[in-house]
């Protein structure tokens, strides 16, 4: 594998970003991909920066992995906070440092535009995700994550 480096995603990224949302909705339990949906998301997102932030890891390859932010307002920490969205490295790219420099530089742009806080989901059974988010960091909370299905 080659050098890699960090770059924001642009609407051009939109099909291998939503190739590597598959990989990781077919990876989580409640979750099942939806290529329209995911392009449609992700140009969503691309389209508006006040609403969030997506990171790519480029190497001459291609995108190995991504991390995306949703930005949002917190009344319990009277200010911005953000919600850590889908974050995948692509399988035959792990074991690279990819996922601890995207969330690493995830960490430190929602730091640098005023977040005081950032949240996740992640499925029960990653452990390998809650060990890299633990090294970073994150503690685990002891609200109960919900859904709706609008």
């Amino acid at each position: 594998m080659t050098t890699w480096t960090i770059t924001p995603a642009h609407p051009d990224d939109i099909p291998a970003l939503a190739e590597l949302l598959g990989v990781l909705f077919e990876q989580e339990a409640e979750l099942q991909p939806d290529q329209e949906r995911q392009r449609a998301g992700l140009a969503l997102i691309l389209q508006n920066p006040q609403a969030g932030q997506i990171f790519c890891a480029r190497s001459v390859e291609g995108i190995l992995g991504m991390v995306s932010l949703l930005f949002s307002i917190s009344t319990v920490e009277g200010g911005s906070a953000a919600w850590l969205e889908d974050m995948i490295v692509r399988p035959e790219a792990r074991e690279l440092g990819i996922g601890a420099a995207l969330l690493h530089h995830a960490i430190s742009h929602a730091r640098a535009i005023g977040c005081r806080r950032i949240m996740l989901l992640t499925d029960a059974g990653n452990v390998r995700a809650q060990q890299l988010y633990r090294r970073m960091g994150f503690v685990q909370s002891a609200m109960v994550p919900m859904r709706l299905q609008l």
